[in-house]
């Protein structure tokens, strides 16, 4: 609360009462937490698909990170061969279910898009990728089929994109697979990481299940590397290993209050809204900050708000040209109610054991990078933290460095490796592609 001349001073109440589940009736939840984009019809797709000019040196499939083709899918749905096109895109992405709902394709295949160039609007590509692949998934049908038994086994830590990927592949190919993960349920970033009004109707899992049909993939639950399991091990018992542990590590605000209660991270806001059936549960601030610009910033502060948060409001240090959060997502947000401060970093977070409040200072570009100027306050019985992962916390990085992609016999992929990009789409294209190395390393050794 403010004083006579402006300024803030600490609240005597409770900041508990400002935090409260059930802030909307049972209708608000299922409508706000329902699929953002629906599945075309089968005439919809038709006519979607009729836009394209099917280019021959098409710039989309160059801008996709897995490399689909995608003229020949498109061309297969305008064609009535929708399933075709489904295995079109599973061929050089498995979980290409997942990315037509999250990827950000008004970044990638459909910035390029040459009636995005001519037009100003695109072909609809994620959404008639959407369209295929559900539509193949929903018949229960796996496209591939295994190679003939190959006698050797492979261990792939962490089940998320580039771990299930890789799994897939190396399957195909007749190798046995061992997917150890830390969590209690496989997916990965795509179970635990991403909104859900992105992947409604538990799909992630539902796409992990259907990934596993191929065969050959055990899937082994809350083992940990570094505790349950140990690399040197993993080594003795496998031909190969594939890393694909993720970022465990959570970037700190390094401001005075950060340990104040009403502050998280908001990766574990977004895993406990996931895991939770019941919406009306999840206590939420009367007024929301987070901090941060990315695409887990906005997930965050768009679900308190659908969650009934009277304000939200995202802050990032420097401009709206510098977020790591594509224009839809920015949008997005602002559709939903969330305000977005630009080029302002948090001084202090202000409370007497529950935050309240956080000071923020305005940026402007030094001599010597970001420096400080005029300073205001937001109220906030709830803070977010989401200025980004690291591999700190994991017994096998060294402060923060990423892992180099391959090491002899062991390889990694996604986050965790050089190179990675924070996207579900290059993850899966990481994973895929280790395995077609791993692959040929076991046949060398086979020799």
């Amino acid at each position: 609360m403010k004083d006579a001349k402006g300024g803030f001073v600490l609240s005597n109440s409770p900041l508990t009462a400002g935090v409260a589940a059930q802030r909307l009736g049972a209708e608000a939840y299922a409508q706000n937490f329902a699929d953002l984009q629906p599945v075309l019809a089968p005439h919809e797709a038709r006519v979607a698909a009729d836009r394209c000019y099917f280019c021959h040196d098409a710039p989309c499939m160059t801008a996709c990170p897995t490399s689909i083709d995608i003229p020949l899918f498109i061309r297969q749905i305008a064609t009535g061969t929708s399933d075709a096109a489904a295995k079109t895109i599973f061929s050089q992405n498995i979980l290409g279910g997942m990315c037509a709902r999250v990827c950000p394709t008004e970044q990638l295949c459909e910035e390029v898009c040459v009636r995005e160039v001519a037009e100003g609007k695109p072909v609809e590509i994620g959404r008639l990728q959407r369209f295929a692949t559900d539509g193949l998934m929903a018949k229960g049908v796996h496209p591939f089929a295994r190679a003939a038994p190959t006698g050797k086994r492979v261990a792939v830590v962490g089940a998320g994109p580039a771990g299930l990927a890789c799994a897939h592949r190396l399957a195909l190919h007749g190798h046995e697979v061992v997917i150890f993960e830390a969590r209690e349920k496989a997916g990965g970033l795509n179970e635990y990481g991403i909104a859900t009004y992105k992947t409604a109707d538990d799909f992630a899992a539902r796409e992990v299940a259907w990934l596993l049909q191929i065969g050959g993939i055990t899937v082994r639950t809350g083992m940990r590397l570094g505790r349950d399991i140990e690399l040197a091990n993993l080594q003795a018992e496998f031909d190969a290993v594939f890393l694909a542990i993720g970022l465990g590590g959570v970037n700190a605000l390094h401001a005075v209050g950060e340990d104040l209660q009403g502050v998280r991270t908001a990766v574990d806001f977004i895993a406990e809204l996931r895991q939770t059936a019941d919406k009306s549960s999840l206590p939420i601030g009367r007024d929301v900050v987070v901090i941060g610009g990315g695409m887990t910033a906005v997930d965050a502060a768009v679900q308190s708000k659908l969650l009934g948060a009277n304000s939200v409001t995202m802050v990032y240090r420097r401009g709206k040209d510098r977020m790591s959060a594509s224009a839809y997502e920015q949008d997005h947000a602002t559709a939903a109610g969330v305000r977005i401060i630009y080029g302002a970093a948090p001084v202090r977070l202000m409370g007497e054991g529950n935050v309240q409040a956080v000071e923020f200072a305005y940026t402007h570009q030094g001599a010597n990078g970001l420096e400080l100027g005029e300073r205001f306050i937001l109220q906030a019985d709830q803070v977010f933290k989401a200025i980004g992962q690291t591999l700190t916390d994991s017994f096998i990085a060294k402060d923060g460095a990423k892992l180099v992609k391959r090491a002899g016999p062991v390889w990694a992929g996604g986050d965790c490796a050089t190179g990675g990009e924070d996207l579900t789409v290059t993850a899966v294209a990481e994973g895929r592609d280790a395995a077609e190395e791993i692959s040929a390393y076991l046949k060398g050794a086979m020799r």
